[in-house]
């Protein structure tokens, strides 16, 4: 597996377990990127649907991916405060086309006061019967569900008071 290289674009393509493209992010700034965690930063990039349906980003985020935990977490910087979501999924890797993982449809919203709420449970219960998740991935993302509630409570990571102020200052320096 490559590393990215900072200040390089990369694209980012989110796959469901079946194989098939789920969503892919056009363009995402590396800050920072180690054999085991990439940390980007993308503001109105064009993102593109399994079905072909695109959309631009409305806002600056700070993207943390890591190789050792089955979640990623997308800090979204807007006016009234710092909205994270997180998603469920594979580890990244990267292959010098773009940096990939596995979205398995659960998701955490945390909002700037970091409350927090945990979506798509019913979308995740119908992929997993019907792309026959095996019991030792539904079990893999019930503890990363559990660690990530963790750092969000403990302020670990994207979630501690400084990281996002640090990255986007950081990627400022690029624009």
């Amino acid at each position: 597996m490559g590393i990215p290289v900072e200040g390089d674009n990369i694209q980012i393509h989110s796959y469901k377990h079946n194989g098939h493209i789920h969503r892919i992010w056009d363009e995402t700034k590396i800050l920072k990127a180690t054999k085991h965690l990439v940390i980007g930063a993308n503001d109105r990039t064009l993102v593109t649907e399994a079905d072909g349906r695109t959309w631009i980003t409305r806002e600056p985020a700070i993207c943390y991916f890591h190789t050792d935990i089955w979640f990623n977490i997308i800090a979204m910087i807007r006016e009234d405060g710092v909205y994270y979501y997180c998603n469920l999924g594979s580890p990244y890797v990267y292959d010098q086309e773009a940096l990939k993982y596995i979205d398995y449809d659960l998701d955490v919203k945390v909002y700037p006061d970091m409350t927090f709420t945990l979506l798509d449970e019913d979308e995740y219960e119908y992929h997993r019967k019907q792309m026959g998740y095996p019991d030792v991935i539904d079990h893999i993302l019930k503890r990363n569900v559990d660690k990530l509630v963790r750092w969000i409570r403990t302020r670990k990571g994207p979630f501690s008071p400084d990281f996002i102020d640090t990255w986007y200052d950081r990627y400022l320096m690029y624009r």
